[in-house]
């Protein structure tokens, strides 16, 4: 065989075993907070609960994205209301099995999301309990209706912009995708918790957990 010859042998086996090796799974760009920051819904104001993602993402080697907590905040005096699905970037966004749970914010917000509580997973990975498991954790906090945008001014929602511990109410969404409430089969507007602190969270079926997306 001349050398030539050898060479394009070797080329097109190499080109082969490229087409034919399993394709890497997207980095993870979406996950569950596997805890919260452990004072119920006083998470420090969406500084505080992006801190907190931003934490997360890093133990597990995706810290050098920039990682958004999905909550909105209502308006306050001099202050306009954000919105939660303005936080969170463009998409796509990935779990941490490779799974596409959505391509863009319009997708997030429609039928057509992959949003389950067997893709909507912790930044390791694991599964969170859900309506039927002990303890059920399927309220994930959100503050926000049901197309991403923060409530008006009037009733709390966001337990104070997410810094109160106590009285108050926050807008919850379901992992899991079932349950009570006004909305149950919502992901992110299922119903409102009934207080603000860790007990009160726990009570109704949380833990004080919530979502995080990366935006680049």
């Amino acid at each position: 065989m001349t050398l030539s010859r050898a060479v394009a042998v070797v080329a097109a086996l190499l080109v082969m075993a490229a087409a034919q090796a399993p394709q890497q799974a997207p980095r993870m760009s979406f996950f569950i907070t596997s805890a919260g920051p452990g004072d119920g819904a006083n998470l420090g104001g969406l500084a505080g609960a992006d801190r907190h993602c931003q934490q997360l993402a890093q133990t597990v080697g995706v810290g050098d994205k920039t990682w958004r907590a999905y909550l909105s905040a209502q308006a306050t005096e001099g202050q306009p209301p954000i919105n939660a699905r303005d936080r969170i970037g463009t998409g796509p966004w990935y779990n941490a099995k490779g799974v596409k749970v959505a391509e863009n914010v319009t997708d997030l917000h429609s039928d057509n999301n992959k949003l389950s509580k067997e893709n909507s997973l912790t930044e390791n990975g694991a599964i969170v309990n859900g309506r039927g498991d002990t303890p059920n954790m399927h309220d994930i906090l959100t503050g926000s209706q049901p197309d991403g945008t923060a409530f008006g001014v009037g009733e709390d929602r966001t337990c104070g912009n997410w810094t109160k511990n106590g009285e108050g109410s926050a807008q919850v969404g379901h992992h899991d995708r079932q349950g009570g409430g006004q909305n149950p089969t919502s992901w992110n507007a299922a119903h409102g918790s009934r207080g603000c602190s860790q007990q009160n969270l726990q009570s109704t079926g949380g833990n004080g957990l919530f979502y995080c997306f990366a935006i680049n």
